[in-house]
């Protein structure tokens, strides 16, 4: 999908501002594909529809011209109200779209870096979606390193039906028991770097890692996390989060295995203040 500017948005009460937004590229699994729509114009509209494009083609030039220096790479998923299965599809390509400062609560969830870092992403993922694996290894740490102690980094759960990745949700739940036991990172870094998933999968992680094996086996199949990830899912679903990963920048959405320039873009404009609070 490289080359197309693809624009989207999300609708949501925990909305703030509406700065313009832009997205060069995305690569992520979708939750639910939109449906097709077919506009018809009648010919005597014909002239009508002609002023209109000028004056849309008009204020192109002058963004082009003026103000393209200033546009923002992020977006988000347009909102759904399901979450099943569905391929990679390319959001819809317009001219000109507005996002939003979204409010995203990050207390309790796993987290990586100061409390107080200027910047804060939160990723909405799945260990067995390919795009989130693919962030997690070509971008991932290089982020991290690109700004050293500016970076507070929050994982929050949305691993897709078992009818796509059987095996999303019981990663999810390993995952946990390892932060029962405060090896959540080494264990997340694991997870994301398995072939195969599965119990035996997770038990040798928890082997590997020293941790307390008895304790973390009888956490796999307690369900104690199960209300904690079913709480992420449906957050992220009334969002309007339709694909993983999803990321939060300070509140501004990015979707897709998005590359370190797309963050840095959105970071770097963020940092100056450039963006509306």
């Amino acid at each position: 999908m490289s080359g197309k500017t693809i624009i989207a948005d999300m609708t949501t009460k925990t909305k703030k501002s509406t700065p313009v937004i832009e997205i060069e590229d995305e690569e992520a699994e979708v939750l639910e594909q939109a449906p097709d729509e077919t506009v018809t114009f009648k010919l005597s509209h014909f002239y009508s529809v002609l002023v209109v494009l000028a004056f849309s083609v008009g204020i192109l030039v002058g963004y082009v011209a003026w103000g393209r220096d200033t546009t923002v790479t992020a977006a988000a998923a347009p909102a759904a109200a399901q979450q099943p299965s569905g391929p990679v599809v390319e959001a819809p390509v317009t001219q000109e779209a507005q996002f939003i400062r979204y409010d995203i609560p990050t207390e309790g969830y796993p987290s990586l870096g100061a409390d107080d870092a200027k910047i804060v992403i939160v990723e909405f993922s799945d260990f067995q979606c390919p795009y989130c694996r693919r962030f997690h290894e070509d971008t991932y740490k290089k982020l991290l390193d690109a700004y050293p102690g500016q970076i507070r980094f929050v994982y929050r759960n949305l691993p897709l039906p078992p009818t796509m990745h059987p095996d999303a949700m019981s990663a999810a739940v390993a995952s946990l028991c390892a932060n029962d036991q405060n090896a959540y990172w080494d264990y997340h870094e694991k997870l994301f770097s398995s072939d195969t998933l599965g119990e035996e999968t997770y038990i040798q992680y928890a082997t590997d890692l020293k941790l307390n094996v008895e304790e973390f086996t009888a956490c796999l199949s307690s369900g104690k996390h199960d209300d904690f990830i079913a709480q992420d899912m449906a957050f992220s679903s009334d969002l309007g989060v339709q694909s993983t990963p999803t990321f939060f920048v300070n509140g501004l959405a990015l979707v897709g295995a998005q590359p370190l320039s797309s963050f840095q873009q959105l970071i770097d404009k963020e940092l100056a203040g450039e963006i509306p609070q």
